[in-house]
């Protein structure tokens, strides 16, 4: 396994880390539009259906991730303290914790998805391929779990190529995968919907395999014992610490999307449609920052644990560089295209140009985002993941709801008001982030000293 973590140079580890991190978020992205493209080809019913199922398939990805997050900073902290064998304890430990909590989830999802979608709305034929879609997911969320474990093993010991591998290849089988499931052939019957969700747990699958045996390779998983894996309550309770606000955090994503959509609502269904849009093309154009969280959380945790604070710095000031370079390449290019990127995804004029003017303000945003994902990056390396859950709950759900009435209905702004309220709490939640982070690393500096 790589260990030169807090002794190699400080930009040569990020672009090792965070290229390949970045071209597996590319990867991944595409992974989910292709799913997506091919729910359109069986109709408009299944790729609502799809879409239906998307908060609680966000509850299996939070809580992976979260675990994920968690199982970094502490692997990661202790290999910079030299306690390789605490870092195997957490390996094992975190596999099953990630076990029980996808039993748990596959229980729960299967006990209470019905309930969900009906009270979403949803019935007859459309009820029946949510469901149909969703239960096969459901009994794959162990492969889910298992693979966000594996990734942020290998992630605090700074090794992001094995997993990049492996979304690129699952991209790829992918692609085989999905029309073969869905209209069948060479013995296998037409699935429909339910085909698209057991491709994607095929690769999950074999992800699995891949990454266990790199680990293997790696020496992350020496001296496996299946003992091991029995539940500990001082690393299942860190475990839990960690990850449970990152969970919280991206749940508070899915709250913010619902809560701009409402009010988009309220100026026109192409303001939604533009708002929909507008956010799959900001995704893309923040792709290759994505990266940057995951070399970030790995290398700060490491130093951390070795106390090494200069170097922790060095990683913050060069990562926020280099983001900020990546978000300055796509605001210009999202303002000199964004009505041709609409049109690429809509033909109403309407929509286009309300999506262009979302773009219009929105990428001015893209720095803000720069601040918040490495710092908040930054603080979970150093064991503070609950700041994370406080911005988050501020920027999507305490400011909006403030903010948003005030432009667009007091103030009369209209459907400008929400997209300069999002310019607003978010770059208002970035500037209390760097404030926070500063504080903190002059803190953690000064208690670290001799006394």
């Amino acid at each position: 396994m790589t260990t030169d973590l807090t002794t190699a140079p400080i930009p040569a580890l990020i672009r090792r880390l965070a290229v390949p991190s970045g071209i597996g978020f590319f990867f991944n992205t595409m992974f989910n539009v292709v799913d997506t493209w091919y729910g359109g080809r069986l109709s408009t019913t299944a790729l609502a259906a799809m879409s239906l199922t998307f908060p609680v398939f966000f509850i299996i990805l939070a809580v992976g991730a979260g675990i994920s997050t968690g199982t970094t900073a502490l692997i990661g902290n202790a290999l910079g303290r030299g306690r390789h064998e605490e870092a195997h304890r957490y390996v094992m430990q975190a596999l099953s914790f990630a076990l029980l909590h996808a039993i748990a989830l596959t229980l729960l999802g299967l006990a209470c998805a019905p309930r969900i979608f009906i009270f979403m709305g949803a019935e007859g034929e459309y009820l029946a391929l949510a469901l149909g879609y969703m239960n096969v997911y459901l009994c794959g969320a162990t492969f889910f779990m298992l693979n966000f474990v594996m990734s942020a093993i290998l992630n605090a010991h700074g090794n992001t190529v094995t997993y990049r591998n492996f979304l690129v290849t699952a991209f790829f089988l992918n692609l085989v995968l999905d029309p073969w499931f869905m209209y069948g052939g060479l013995g296998v019957p037409p699935l429909g919907l339910p085909g698209i969700a057991l491709a994607t747990l095929m690769t999950q699958c074999m992800g699995n395999f891949y990454l266990f045996s790199r680990l293997s390779a790696f020496g992350g998983l020496e001296a496996f014992s299946f003992r091991e894996l029995w539940p500990r309550r001082e690393y299942y309770r860190e475990l839990l610490r960690q990850g449970f606000p990152s969970a919280l955090n991206m749940m508070t994503v899915t709250l913010g999307v619902f809560i701009i959509t409402w009010f988009a609502g309220r100026f026109g269904k192409e303001v939604v449609a533009a708002y929909g849009i507008g956010t799959r093309i900001e995704q893309i154009a923040l792709l290759p920052i994505m990266g940057l969280n995951v070399s970030t959380l790995a290398l700060i945790a490491q130093n951390y644990g070795a106390e090494e604070f200069r170097r922790i710095r060095q990683v913050l000031a060069l990562s926020l560089r280099y983001g900020f370079v990546l978000a300055a390449i796509g605001t210009a290019l999202v303002l000199a295209f964004s009505t041709e990127l609409m049109a690429v995804f809509s033909r109403d004029r309407a929509v286009i140009e309300a999506g262009a003017r979302y773009l219009g303000i929105e990428s001015f945003v893209f720095p803000a985002y720069v601040l918040l994902y490495v710092c908040v990056s930054a603080m979970q390396g150093v064991k503070r993941p609950g700041f994370a859950l406080v911005i988050g709950l501020y920027r999507q759900i305490a400011a909006p709801f403030l903010v948003f009435p005030l432009l667009a209905i007091v103030l009369g702004w209209g459907a400008l008001g929400i997209w300069w309220g999002i310019f607003i709490t978010t770059w208002s939640a970035a500037v209390v982030v760097v404030v926070y982070v500063t504080w903190i690393l002059k803190k953690l500096e000064k208690d670290a000293l001799p006394v």
